[in-house]
């Protein structure tokens, strides 16, 4: 038997349309334009070509920034590198068999987010460590901020979520966007942690003492799409996360159900086949919800059905101290309905990064 998975669906020529018409609200939500969008997904015959289409994006996007930083417009260059970021991030959403290509498209998203930041914040910090690197920004105006940790998902990064990022620091709080083992930038060179506790821990701890922070009493964590199941079980074993938001988390995965572009996803974030079934099954919120005693927000779309995940409204049922925002027209991501839960998700982790009480 062998442990790779099955990636013919790659070549399949009926799946590059399906896969283009479900992708673009979430590029929508991670600040790309839609009829770019459109115009590069047309030029995508099948999703082999899709990592190339977008990369070529990203590359007429890092020409407008070179060009405009060589005639000091700090603002345009800035924000061409960001959509560059953008652009090169979401060529890395399919599973490309070749790895090193994949390693090179994350190195090129993580560099073009470096560029724009330098632009456009120059007082955002790099954040690094064992299994961890991310985008440390603060809010305007404020001397001492509380901190709020972004956790991406099964193939998202820190680059994705800057509709997100941007929310909580319009509010007060200092934002963490990271990659996690197995994310982003370390995705070709380290596998998924199920103990994504020991994540958050270390994030934590590089915290630690920074000036304008206020992690004493700890942080709060947001995650996304698998990001939810994440920081579910970062909260269930690392005492420091005061509140946590799950936005389309799963509740549970049901391998036999999972279709194959999830499956070959996993495969290669686990390091195989097998990997990726032992930690499939690991994904259950039934087995921590005992530790889950914290405030939590539980946000899913009516409309996010994928097979073999059961969605994690199930978990707000099942807490008396987790809430429920459904919002009933949207989707995975919820890009279909930024309006509908995005302000109120940064409200209530704002209020909630400040309000509530350590754990023991």
């Amino acid at each position: 038997m062998t442990d790779s998975p099955d990636l013919s669906f790659l070549d399949a020529p009926d799946v590059m349309a399906g896969y283009a018409e479900e992708t673009r609200p979430r590029a929508h939500g991670a600040g790309l334009d839609v009829w770019e969008y459109g115009r590069v997904a047309a030029g995508a015959a099948s999703l082999r070509e899709w990592p190339a289409a977008c990369r070529a994006a990203a590359r007429r996007h890092l020409a407008v920034a070179e060009a405009a930083a060589a005639a000091g417009r700090t603002r345009t260059a800035g924000e061409a590198y960001r959509t560059a970021a953008r652009w090169f991030h979401v060529g890395g959403l399919v599973p490309d068999p070749d790895r090193a290509a994949a390693a090179r498209t994350a190195g090129a998203a993580d560099g073009a987010m470096r560029s724009a930041l330098a632009l456009l914040e120059p007082d955002a910090e790099r954040v690094e460590g064992e299994g961890l690197a991310g985008w440390l920004r603060r809010p305007a105006g404020v001397r001492r901020a509380p901190v709020v940790v972004v956790v991406p998902g099964l193939d998202s990064g820190k680059e994705e979520f800057h509709a997100v990022a941007e929310a909580l620091l319009a509010r007060g709080t200092a934002v963490l966007a990271i990659d996690g083992p197995g994310q982003g930038v370390l995705a070709t060179t380290s596998t998924f942690e199920p103990d994504y506790g020991k994540v958050i821990g270390r994030a934590v701890d590089h915290l630690a003492g920074r000036e304008g922070l206020d992690t004493e009493d700890g942080v709060a964590v947001i995650g996304l799409s698998l990001g939810g199941w994440f920081a579910a079980a970062a909260a269930a074993q690392e005492r420091r996360v005061r509140a946590a938001a799950l936005v389309s988390g799963p509740y549970r995965l049901d391998w036999d159900g999972l279709v194959p572009f999830v499956v070959a996803t996993l495969a290669q974030r686990c390091g195989g086949l097998a990997a990726a079934r032992s930690f499939a099954d690991r994904v259950d919120m039934g087995e921590i919800t005992g530790k889950l005693d914290l405030p939590l927000l539980v946000v899913e779309g009516g409309n996010d059905r994928i097979p073999g995940v059961t969605n994690a409204d199930l978990l707000a049922r099942q807490l008396p101290n987790a809430e429920l925002l459904l919002v009933p027209h949207g989707n995975h991501l919820l890009g279909t309905a930024l309006p509908d839960w995005l302000p109120a998700t940064a409200d209530w982790l704002a209020d909630a990064v400040r309000t509530a009480s350590p754990r023991s």
